[in-house]
């Protein structure tokens, strides 16, 4: 896929997005300082990771002279949204393949995805698991005529060059990034895009989300040619799976939003935060380490 810098397609995208100093008393108990990397702010549409991972995909798509876009997600999932938003934004047509049997009326999600032209289909949850497969994609390209396939959550090379990008927006000296992880390209790129003794750690929403290790071993090849060995990733946050939670996740985004005036995203953000503030009263940060939290 080609490398063309794009255009913002209209938007009022914010880049670099903002970084904010988190002040709260749990994380000075352990010397621990705490910024949150807002690229949550970056569109109000096509935010944080997901204009990281489609700009360069929407850049190749024009590039290739494609006219629709089509890609993969849960019922739930923001990359749908995202990439529903991008369509009509930069004047495609999209096709989103959704995980699972359709269920009326459509969540949310998917009623917004709709609103913004996106054609949504389906796939049962065997197949889907070979929605990467030569005649799974055949079918598709046979329903819906010629596209350009964006995999999910826009994780491929061309994504994970977009968010090798974020690093170098952070003017502080800090040791570790930390995101929420689904698909793996957002950690693949951030790690791709530190220097030095910097780290990046992932915090898995999926539950038996191992298998995203080898995954972001392969991302991180597809993109750069190379895999490094400064990430890690964590599965002890996941909250019973994909798009699930418990009560004690549900206390956490009330607590948080009261201390800091922010509604944590209860699929990616706040497993993310929840099991940060874990890790930092467990001492699993060394006192005085600054870590950049990545809200997408």
């Amino acid at each position: 896929m080609g490398t063309t810098e794009p255009d913002t397609g209209g938007l009022a995208v914010v880049l670099p997005s903002p970084l904010v100093e988190l002040r709260d008393l749990r994380l000075d108990e352990h010397e621990v300082r705490v910024y949150l990397k807002r690229d949550d702010l970056i569109h109000p549409e096509v935010s944080g990771n997901k204009w990281r991972k489609l700009k360069y995909n929407l850049a190749a798509a024009k590039e290739q002279g494609h006219s629709r876009l089509l890609t993969f997600g849960g019922a739930y999932s923001n990359h749908v949204r995202a990439m529903a938003a991008a369509g009509y934004y930069f004047g495609f047509e999209t096709v989103g393949v959704i995980r699972g049997e359709e269920h009326l009326p459509l969540n949310e999600s998917l009623v917004y995805a709709v609103d913004r032209g996106m054609t949504l289909t389906y796939l049962d949850r065997t197949t889907y698991r070979r929605k990467t497969e030569p005649d799974v994609l055949a079918a598709l390209v046979d329903d819906f005529g010629p596209c350009c396939v964006v995999p999910e959550g826009g994780s491929n090379g061309p994504g994970v060059r977009g968010c090798a990008e974020l690093p170098g927006e952070i003017e502080i000296d800090f040791d570790v990034v930390c995101c929420a992880t689904g698909s793996g390209g957002t950690v693949a790129g951030i790690a791709a895009g530190l220097t030095g003794n910097q780290r990046a750690l992932g915090f898995a929403v999926l539950k038996g989300g191992q298998f995203l290790d080898a995954e972001v071993r392969r991302l991180q090849g597809e993109g750069f040619g190379v895999e490094t060995a400064n990430w890690a990733l964590v599965h002890d946050f996941h909250f019973g799976g994909y798009a699930k939670h418990k009560p004690e996740l549900g206390s956490f985004i009330a607590d948080f939003d009261t201390r800091h005036g922010i509604t944590l995203d209860w699929v990616y953000e706040a497993k993310m935060m929840y099991g940060l503030f874990d890790r930092v009263a467990s001492g699993a940060f060394a006192r005085g380490s600054t870590v950049v939290a990545v809200l997408s």
